[in-house]
């Protein structure tokens, strides 16, 4: 696949109408409410998945997917906190993911999470590590065997709101070249396409940072409007992404409709205040 797109970017084509045309308006906001995606009482509206079992003898993932809604050792529950919140912990102990039954288009997600203090499996001593995934669709296994095809808004201690492209899921974004391996965002950057098929490949870091000490809730708010998306973090824009997009069978279609995961990835982590709202364009003071 050519690293090369040649279409406008819907976003930059927003901003310069904006400016430049005095007669020109944007589409009007409408105020949209909040829909709870988390009742503070069970997984309600969610499903599981487990993939295979971390293997310590081979420092590897063998055997067969624990599978959809099947969670023997506890890793995704409701528990209450000291401070008396209801709030969704996950282990980490097994990979995997929390998904959304409902798929969702053109929306503002909002949620907060704070680390726990365990690691799992090849993670372990290493960073906390989950993931915000969305536009996911296909299988559940997709990939490396736990989690489906799908956009990611990075959830990882120092790397909080990089981009990660999940089972030929790609990304444009806006980027400088940090190494021979490492793109950094940058909105004057040069349009990159970041894939498993070109060689710049899935990963983009986000411009500066916001994540609190461990131990301390963050916010994350992801918006997403037709093929473009935004990710912030303690309300600092991480990064704008432009024509989300999926790898089928030699040909590329857009990407913009689908669940929301939650990644099981070998670090404990609580979720809380989960809720979405739809939308119907990008607030343009998060692109300028």
């Amino acid at each position: 696949m050519k690293n090369t797109f040649f279409r406008f970017p819907s976003i930059l084509l927003l901003l310069l109408l904006t400016v430049f045309l005095p007669g020109f308006k944007p589409v009007k906001t409408y105020s949209f409410k909040w829909t709870s995606l988390f009742n503070g009482k069970d997984l309600s509206g969610w499903d599981t998945y487990l993939g295979p079992v971390y293997d310590p003898k081979i420092n590897g993932f063998s055997g067969a997917a624990i599978g959809l809604n099947n969670d023997p050792n506890h890793v995704f529950s409701v528990v209450q906190l000291a401070d008396g919140d209801a709030v969704i912990h996950i282990t980490g102990e097994n990979f995997g993911a929390l998904v959304t039954k409902n798929e969702f288009k053109n929306y503002h997600l909002q949620l907060q999470f704070k680390w726990g203090n365990k690691t799992w499996a090849n993670k372990k001593g290493k960073r906390m590590d989950s993931g915000l995934l969305y536009y996911s669709v296909g299988k559940n296994d997709a990939d490396n065997g736990f989690w489906m095809r799908s956009q990611e808004f990075q959830i990882e201690e120092g790397n909080c709101g990089d981009y990660w492209g999940c089972a030929d899921a790609f990304n444009e974004i806006n980027a400088i070249r940090k190494s021979d391996s490492e793109y950094v965002y940058h909105p004057q950057g040069i349009s990159t396409v970041f894939s498993a098929h070109t060689k710049e490949g899935r990963r983009c870091i986000k411009s500066g940072d916001a994540e609190k000490p461990a131990g301390e809730w963050n916010t994350l708010d992801l918006y997403c409007f037709d093929d473009a998306s935004i990710h912030v973090v303690n309300g600092k824009v991480m990064m704008v992404l432009n024509h989300s997009q999926q790898w089928d069978n030699g040909k590329s279609t857009p990407l913009v409709k689908g669940k929301i995961q939650l990644q099981s990835e070998g670090a404990e982590i609580y979720y809380k205040e989960i809720k979405i709202m739809p939308i119907n364009q990008l607030p343009v003071s998060l692109i300028k």
